[in-house]
């Protein structure tokens, strides 16, 4: 059995909470045990060194451990195109994502993006993500050999789309459920790996490919569904074009059997009050990707109003529409979101919804989100004074809410000191280069 220890200031959420800024547990001077990659014990360093005399620590003292964090929405193959410069939503699609999501076709670049893509997510602190593919199935199965490499828990999906993009990005209804069931049953819960049945959005599936879907969904109760909603008023619009009959945008989907528990919609911007209302019944959850909507001028997500009705959140980076894979960043603009919409967003709310929030939301609490005895020991170290303002920052003030706030307007990958899942480290900054993964 490994038996490791860990000394550093310490923060998470140990349960669900309806005010994370006073449901938090924090330990100045903490200790965190890992046995066989998974969480044995928590606490004060001062009170119970002594039962752990005879496991070697590793001293980060000075330093905050967190849960590992959790990216609700991006995108691997768009990995090559952040920075691109222009356009909002559907224009993107046509001029940058399409184009690029052809590569995929060929297994030996998709390993090759699908690797640089989960380096950079170790390298900035997020150990697990909410991931679409691209169309093709063999793209899919490189994302999660290199996951299960690491002993990640991933949960991603291959795109399916049947019309409104290229005849050679496009599959069929037969084709995107057999492809998906074909990849469910080789990788859902093969190790810490999960399944998400992924429709890119409504325009670019047929009624008849999001019928397969659907059906795909019934047959398989316990994988996730991902897909995109209300991100642009331009799609919105295309949207009721396309499928008239339907009430409303979220209609779309949940008359086909995709909306339930472990769905996570993206983005959810422009929502009338009944989309509202369902999307609290079925517990499904929106990504909320700051960075992106600002990026493509799609407009403000309402914090506020999903908090009012009850509806879960999770912060997301959405890569490639969305400028960074650093989840201290899209904290910081989803603060300046809030700002704009006349509210304010709370540090530790922010940092709820990239931890336990989103483990709630996707019913994975028992395993990531917190840093509970049992859950497995996905967790980050950051170094709150990775450089010289930093440290002048930090240098009177050092409350918990005061650290990840000023981590959030300041702070990139530099303040990643080490990644770590299933206890093991996954990256770990090197003093002079802070590059390095193991």
């Amino acid at each position: 059995m490994t038996t490791q220890a860990y000394r550093a200031s310490i923060l998470h959420f140990p349960k669900q909470s309806h005010s994370p800024k006073q449901d938090y547990q924090y330990f100045d001077d903490g200790i965190l045990v890992t046995r066989n990659g998974g969480i044995e014990f928590i606490g004060e360093y001062k009170h119970y060194i002594n039962q752990y005399s005879e496991v070697k620590i590793q001293d980060y003292s000075g330093k905050l451990l967190l849960p590992g964090f959790i990216d609700a929405h991006l995108h691997f193959p768009q990995t090559e195109m952040l920075a691109s410069f222009g356009e909002q939503l559907l224009d993107w699609l046509t001029d940058y994502t399409f184009p690029v999501e052809r590569k995929f076709a060929d297994p030996e670049y998709a390993s090759h993006i699908a690797k640089l893509f989960i380096k950079q997510l170790h390298r900035h602190g997020t150990t697990t993500g909410m991931v679409y593919s691209s169309v093709h199935k063999q793209a899919a199965d490189a994302l999660f050999q290199q996951a299960a490499r690491h002993n990640m828990l991933m949960i991603a999906g291959k795109v399916c789309m049947d019309r409104h993009c290229p005849d050679w990005l496009q599959d069929t209804p037969h084709s995107a459920q057999q492809d998906s069931a074909a990849l469910i049953d080789k990788w859902h819960n093969h190790g810490r790996l999960k399944y998400a049945i992924t429709p890119r959005f409504a325009p670019t599936s047929s009624p008849e490919q999001l019928h397969a879907l659907g059906e795909l969904a019934q047959q398989y109760p316990d994988v996730f569904i991902q897909t995109h909603l209300s991100e642009n008023l331009q799609e919105i619009a295309w949207v009721k074009q396309l499928f008239p009959q339907q009430k409303n945008y979220l209609d779309v989907y949940d008359h086909v059997g995709l909306l339930r528990k472990g769905t996570v919609l993206g983005h959810g911007i422009h929502l009338e009050q009944a989309e509202w209302q369902r999307l609290h019944e079925s517990q499904a959850s929106i990504a909320f990707c700051p960075t992106s909507n600002l990026f493509l001028g799609s407009g403000l997500f309402d914090l506020a109003k999903a908090q009012q009705q009850q509806v879960n959140v999770m912060l997301a980076t959405d890569v490639g529409g969305g400028t960074s894979f650093s989840m201290l960043k899209t904290l910081g603009e989803a603060y300046k979101v809030c700002q704009l919409k006349g509210d304010q967003m709370d540090p530790m709310q922010g940092l709820y919804l990239m931890t336990q929030g989103a483990a709630l939301g996707l019913g994975l609490e028992d395993k990531i989100g917190n840093l509970n005895v049992g859950s497995d020991a996905d967790f980050v170290i950051l170094d709150p004074e990775f450089d010289e303002l930093s440290a002048l920052r930090f240098e009177h003030h050092r409350s918990p809410q005061d650290i990840i706030f000023a981590l959030s307007m300041l702070a990139d990958d530099r303040a990643i000191t080490a990644t770590y899942i299933a206890g093991k480290a996954v990256y770990q900054a090197t003093p002079n280069t802070l590059e390095g993964a193991l």
